[in-house]
């Protein structure tokens, strides 16, 4: 038991490390940039305020759980923008393959059950196919988009972002699993992009 509970606070403290990964997009009053802790917590009351827009059989205990472990690999990859220019383009290979990495190490610090099941749905989550991992990819392209919003644009000045690249980049993907999320949100967004 005492190896257990040692593995177990060893990958707590591990995470902890998660409140000092800075994101591209800032709070929603531009004060200063979000963290990937803030960012995973957010995005956990996202899935809790906005269950009612998930598909029939969705389970929202697992879009939680799932919201709340999907950025720990950026403990040791940090945050790739979505827009990013820097040619360490967000879901290239290499980018997979360092998240892929974090996830052995980070997960394996737990005891093997309850690592081997975080580290599945974290896999989950990135493979973006069961019902869950849709919904749940759904709000973690959504929400940057609303801290955008609130402060006048924030990141997306800094990166040049277009509609056609919110489209593509984002739209298409909160559409898959939250499509009235989206239009709702494609009607705010034409306050900055009046061309979408």
């Amino acid at each position: 038991m005492n190896d257990r509970l040692a593995r177990q606070f060893a990958f707590l403290m591990e995470a902890d490390k998660l409140k000092s990964v800075l994101r591209a997009n800032t709070l929603a009053d531009g004060s200063r940039r979000e963290n990937s802790g803030e960012h995973s917590w957010h995005l956990a009351l996202y899935a809790l305020v906005l269950a009612d827009q998930a598909a029939p059989g969705v389970d929202i205990n697992r879009v939680v759980r799932m919201l709340v472990l999907h950025d720990l690999v950026e403990i040791d990859v940090g945050d790739v923008p979505i827009h990013s220019q820097n040619g360490e383009a967000h879901g290239s290979a290499a980018v997979q393959a360092g998240e892929a990495a974090a996830a052995e190490r980070i997960f394996g610090l737990l005891p093997k059950g309850i690592g081997a099941d975080l580290k599945a749905l974290w896999q989950e989550f990135e493979a973006a196919e069961s019902a869950d991992a849709i919904f749940a990819r759904s709000l973690d392209r959504v929400q940057p988009v609303m801290q955008n919003l609130a402060c006048g644009g924030g990141t997306w000045k800094e990166y040049k972002v277009t509609a056609a690249q919110l489209e593509t980049r984002v739209g298409a993907k909160v559409a898959r699993g939250a499509p009235m999320v989206w239009h709702w949100v494609r009607g705010q967004l034409r306050s900055t992009f009046p061309e979408i």
